[in-house]
């Protein structure tokens, strides 16, 4: 069976390695005390197409973002919704929390998550 790679660019690969070493308090909260421990094989800061998305499961081809402040301006919300949809278009489907959800209604988060996968 051939294996389908997901496109990327390759100038991204610097940036997704330095933001996986500097994470937000959010990523870093959902991947110490949640994804990195599931029995699927979860990334960290993965180059897809022209983005990096903050989370990616490809056995589920589920991708988690946690939203910023930024993601909830006109603006945020446009770019993100574009981005979602190119996502959509590879077979992914895109999961958003806020920072703030991650911090605040920590169970919620991980049961959508163990749902979706």
């Amino acid at each position: 069976m051939p294996t389908f790679h997901l496109p990327y660019d390759h100038n991204l690969i610097e940036l997704a390695r330095q933001m996986r070493k500097n994470p937000t308090p959010a990523e870093r909260k959902l991947w110490e005390e949640y994804l990195h421990d599931l029995p699927v094989k979860i990334l960290r800061q993965k180059p897809i197409d022209r983005f990096i998305v903050d989370f990616y499961c490809a056995s589920v081809k589920l991708a988690i973002e946690l939203d910023g402040q930024q993601h909830y301006t006109e603006e945020g919300m446009t770019y993100d919704t574009q981005r979602s949809a190119i996502l959509e278009g590879y077979g992914i489907k895109v999961i958003r929390f806020s920072n703030q959800d991650v911090m605040d209604d920590f169970d919620r988060i991980c049961k959508q998550i163990a749902d979706s996968l």
